[in-house]
């Protein structure tokens, strides 16, 4: 079985609540589970210094830790929430970082996968800004100007003047025709995407799309299991299918 989750927005809210959940979720899962995909977000903000990374979370780095060492892949598809990461993940945790898409082919799918982010129209600026935010050199200032605790509580504040914390149903629109025309023009029989909050599953004649939602609010996640992809929502002890209209 694969997992997909994102949004987990850890560091907003009630995070420890959400952190702890999502652990229990992913050992009820842990004796089937064959990879797992953190499809961005997983920080509400998250900026990894040379010798420094945000406090917090430890027992959810520990249990990637102890899936990477038992042979169970990790990727982790940075959102725009959570970009700026250094070697951390790789060599303590052993999760493989990616920036942009991912596509590969498992379980007789072939995944396209991606956060979400700068696809719609309405995000014009993000997308200006994105690669401007993730090239090495404003990055590298960023650090050595605004170093730790200010330089994390200013990204913070930006996300909560940027961001509502509501699902975008103009954005969730933009991705649905974002990912029917990868299906359609590509290799591509799943594609899977985060982003909106907004959990859903499609299927049209060119494949499957799948948003896994929001952790933070709605506690969903996607699974493919063999052949078969679902939309699960975890209740507090178990996961229960989201049924698809």
């Amino acid at each position: 079985m694969i997992l997909f989750v994102s949004d987990m927005h850890f560091g907003r809210g009630a995070s420890r609540a959400s952190e702890d959940a999502l652990i229990s979720c992913l050992r009820t899962h842990a004796r089937e589970a064959s990879r797992l995909y953190l499809l961005g977000d997983v920080f509400d903000a998250y900026i990894e210094y040379r010798r420094l990374i945000p406090k917090g979370c430890t027992r959810f780095l520990a249990l990637l830790a102890e899936w990477s060492d038992r042979g169970i892949p990790v990727t982790y598809l940075v959102g725009n929430h959570d970009p700026w990461h250094r070697d951390y993940f790789e060599k303590e945790l052993g999760v493989r970082i990616v920036y942009d898409a991912v596509v590969e082919a498992v379980n007789g799918h072939v995944l396209y996968l991606h956060h979400g982010d700068g696809i719609a129209k309405r995000g014009a600026l993000y997308r200006f800004l994105k690669p401007v935010l993730r090239h090495p050199v404003p990055v590298w200032l960023y650090r050595i100007l605004i170093p730790g605790d200010a330089g994390l509580a200013l990204a913070q504040w930006v996300n909560r003047r940027l961001e509502s914390g509501a699902p975008d149903l103009e954005v969730a629109r933009a991705l649905r025709g974002r990912a029917r025309r990868i299906l359609a023009d590509s290799s591509a029989s799943l594609v899977v995407m985060g982003h909106t909050h907004v959990a859903e599953q499609l299927a049209w004649p060119e494949g499957i799309y799948l948003n896994t939602g929001s952790w933070l609010d709605g506690r969903t996640f996607g699974v493919l299991d063999g052949q078969d992809v679902g939309l699960m929502r975890w209740n507090g002890t178990q996961a229960e299918p989201v049924l698809v209209t």
